[in-house]
């Protein structure tokens, strides 16, 4: 069972049992139509008393979970956090939470996961925490992987929600983890004399198709071929994914000038223990000809090795496409041989970098 006085305090905030104090806030939260309380919440003010008094309290008795009250120091509720779903024969319990809309974007969830999670593994027997996201709730999965959990794979169209079926991500806590935040770049932005290098932003999607759907383009890379901005939002969005799941990270290069589209750079297939990744980009027809990509290309590797401890970059370019070779030879890689059938069953030129290179 958990213990029915807890009360657990962070920097910022207080998670306790909902009570009776908690009437009036509840009632505001009701009559506004916000959602984010646990599920059985009131969905009139008539329940709220009952709801306070016995409703929110029955997981705890049950022995399944509980329901705390998330609170900004002695203020008002602010959200709410939930362990459900607990198995204590196997030892296995779930975590879910929800932020007030105008209180959301300051890292109180992160801040209550990691509470409530050490909580867990330090006052029961409990050895493993899941906690599941939608596919396409990027701020949820970014809680996850800050909150320290590992991302163990993908159910697909699990939940069924107004808007159709989703992608529901399983992520895992395990007593023994060290409960860091999961390898991740963070978001960041760059800048050359010329550019400057930010995370994509559905602003780019206009740009990002023209350049994609562009011939040159389409002949020398791997895009669909009937490229579109359906195609450059699904991008995007998937970019975000990989990033929070440690996998790569991609940025939009914008001409300082301008400030429109000229480059997209990203980085792939990262290796965390040998701190090694995969570099490519794509330049955007109207800028061609400027240097943009390899000025892009090399912010970013300084970066890497200068601020991310990595120790090599490798990048790769068909035998026929001189302008990315040009790129890259331009950036200060060395080429190191061809790779045969390496990609569709056509051969690709490699080049790498590594930080004595740009010593």
């Amino acid at each position: 069972m958990f213990d029915p006085d807890v009360s657990i305090a962070t920097a910022r905030l207080t998670l306790r049992q909902f009570g009776p104090q908690d009437a009036p806030r509840i009632r505001s939260i009701v009559e506004s139509g916000v959602r984010f309380l646990p599920p059985g919440a009131p969905a009139k003010p008539s329940g709220i008393a009952p709801w306070l008094a016995s409703g929110v309290h029955e997981l705890r008795r049950t022995g399944q979970g509980v329901h705390l009250a998330m609170t900004e120091s002695d203020g008002p509720v602010v959200g709410a956090i939930s362990l459900f779903k607990t198995s204590w024969s196997a030892g296995t319990t779930e975590v879910g939470y929800g932020v007030h809309p105008l209180y959301r974007g300051r890292g109180f969830a992160t801040e209550a996961v990691r509470a409530l999670t050490a909580w867990t593994f330090e006052t029961t027997r409990l050895r493993r925490i899941d906690l599941t996201a939608n596919l396409d709730n990027a701020a949820s999965l970014r809680v996850a992987q800050k909150a320290g959990f590992t991302w163990e794979g993908m159910l697909r169209s699990a939940v069924l929600e107004e808007d159709g079926p989703h992608d529901l991500v399983l992520f895992g806590l395990l007593r023994e983890d060290d409960r860091l935040p999961s390898s991740a770049l963070p978001r960041t932005e760059l800048r050359t004399p010329r550019l400057l290098l930010r995370p994509p932003s559905p602003a780019d999607v206009g740009d990002l198709a023209a350049a994609a759907a562009d011939p040159l383009t389409q002949a020398r890379t791997g895009v669909p071929r009937d490229y579109n901005e359906q195609h450059a939002r699904a991008f995007i969005d998937h970019a975000e994914r990989l990033r929070i799941r440690g996998a790569g990270i991609t940025w939009t290069a914008e001409e300082l000038a301008t400030g429109r589209f000229a480059v997209n750079v990203d980085l792939r297939d990262i290796d965390w223990n040998n701190r090694t990744a995969e570099i490519g980009y794509m330049t955007a027809p109207w800028v061609r000809g400027r240097g943009y990509a390899g000025e892009a290309v090399l912010a970013i590797a300084r970066w890497l090795f200068e601020r991310q401890g990595f120790s090599r970059i490798q990048l790769r370019a068909a035998p026929a496409n001189s302008a990315s070779q040009r790129v890259a030879e331009k950036a200060g890689f060395v080429r190191e041989g061809v790779a045969r059938a390496s990609l569709g069953g056509e051969n690709l030129v490699v080049y790498s970098l590594i930080p004595s290179d740009l010593a």
